[in-house]
């Protein structure tokens, strides 16, 4: 299993950037807040590798 994760193209990084503090200034529960940022910001994939026997 690999995970790659590598920062978005600039407009969609400013806009996570900006979602994530306008939720906080707004009193967004944190918990919430943070990890749906990081996920605009970072594109994470996950990959399976399988071996075949």
């Amino acid at each position: 299993m690999t995970v790659d994760i590598h920062l978005r193209d600039l407009p969609i990084a400013l806009i996570g950037t900006a979602g994530g503090a306008l939720a906080l200034w707004a009193n967004a529960p944190v918990g919430i807040t943070i990890p749906t940022a990081l996920l605009i910001v970072f594109e994470i994939r996950v990959r399976r590798w399988c071996r075949r026997t």
